[in-house]
């Protein structure tokens, strides 16, 4: 019997285009002038100084903004970059430059989910506080409350098996209480090989009912 629920967010819960089309530029483009600002504050100054242990040596500011569009062109999973890029997106919510975009489909249904009980859970490649940005200034409100705990790649990559015989320990559920929703074939195959029960979402598309996870269209087609 299923307890909990895990999803990803980019291609399940939303659109891959809103973060690589609207939320990665806007970062780009607001990064340098982010940093120069606020370089001082003694937040960006740790931020600042984990960038320059990872890079390995003693950058000056222009040279760790430039440190920080090579990891952001090459796509880099790096912390101090994720933090970064969380916290310019913060401004950019609170600005009212956009609005976090979750799929109609996945917002009606997580709620009926946690209303039957179910406990819900994100993991997802982006930081957790960029992810609970998202979901606090989503287009249906804030959905935050809706979620019982939020991982990231702190808890080990999504194609990795034992992220997920974490995420079990962590939630204290066993594997086979648990289901995992991705729009990616591999992280799907780890989160079984662990033991969780899957779902495919396939966006856009007519799952093939020989796929090797369940395939869906959309989250009202998930049966628990």
């Amino acid at each position: 019997m299923i307890k909990a629920i895990v999803t990803d967010i980019e291609g399940t819960t939303s659109s891959l285009s809103f973060v690589k089309d609207i939320l990665f530029p806007y970062a780009r483009c607001h990064l340098p002038d982010y940093i120069r600002t606020r370089q001082h504050d003694d937040e960006m100054v740790a931020l600042l100084a984990d960038a320059k242990k990872i890079a390995g040596a003693e950058l000056n500011i222009e040279q760790l903004i430039n440190q920080f569009l090579d990891w952001l062109d090459a796509d880099q999973k790096i912390t101090p970059l994720k933090a970064l890029q969380g916290l310019i997106w913060k401004a950019g919510y609170l600005q009212g430059d956009f609005k976090g975009h979750i799929y109609a489909d996945a917002a009606e249904q997580l709620k009926l989910f946690k209303d039957s009980g179910y406990e819900l859970f994100i993991y997802s490649s982006g930081s957790v506080y960029a992810q609970k940005l998202l979901f606090s200034q989503s287009e249906f409100g804030d959905l935050t409350p809706l979620f019982s705990g939020y991982f990231d790649t702190n808890i080990g990559n999504k194609r990795e098996v034992a992220s997920y015989q974490r995420i079990a320990e962590q939630i204290q559920c066993a594997p086979l209480e648990i289901l995992f929703l991705s729009d990616i074939k591999e992280e799907l195959d780890a989160a079984q090989q662990a033991g969780f029960a899957t779902y495919w979402l396939v966006r856009g598309q007519i799952p093939d009912p020989q796929a090797s996870h369940r395939q869906v269209a959309d989250f009202k087609e998930i049966k628990l």
